[in-house]
């Protein structure tokens, strides 16, 4: 068994799509159009792996949504967390695009975090295995 498809809930697919891409580094995988409403089944990809693990962003329209996303943020609890080969580095980079941390780079043991603002209702944290 291996995981295929995760998601992470966004606001706005089309803002979401240009966040992942443009700042995250990822790519574009699949881009249909599902229902009447304009919501799209929008999946990225790491440029490192195009035919691994897909995550899907996915609309927050659900009213589910919004008080599970309220939640976690209020905690600092990332949505997501991905692995990047040197977290400062990634951080310097990003804090560049300006994206905004609300966890500077942390070691804590073997492992490395920071979390950013997606800027689409979530926390993501990158992570570093030393």
């Amino acid at each position: 068994m291996k995981i295929h498809l995760t998601s992470v809930f966004v606001d706005d697919q089309a803002h979401a799509l240009r966040f992942y891409t443009e700042a995250l580094g990822f790519l574009k995988k699949h881009d249909v159009p599902v229902g009447a409403g304009g919501d799209r089944w929008l999946t990225v990809v790491s440029p490192e792996a195009p035919d691994g693990t897909e995550l899907l962003l996915e609309p927050s329209a659900h009213p589910a949504v919004r008080p599970y996303r309220t939640a976690l943020a209020e905690d600092g609890i990332p949505a997501a967390s991905f692995s990047v080969d040197d977290v400062r580095a990634e951080y310097d980079r990003l804090r560049g695009l300006g994206v905004h941390f609300t966890q500077e780079p942390l070691e804590t043991g073997a492992v490395t975090t920071a979390v950013l603002d997606d800027t689409c209702g979530n926390l993501i944290q990158i992570m570093q295995v030393r």
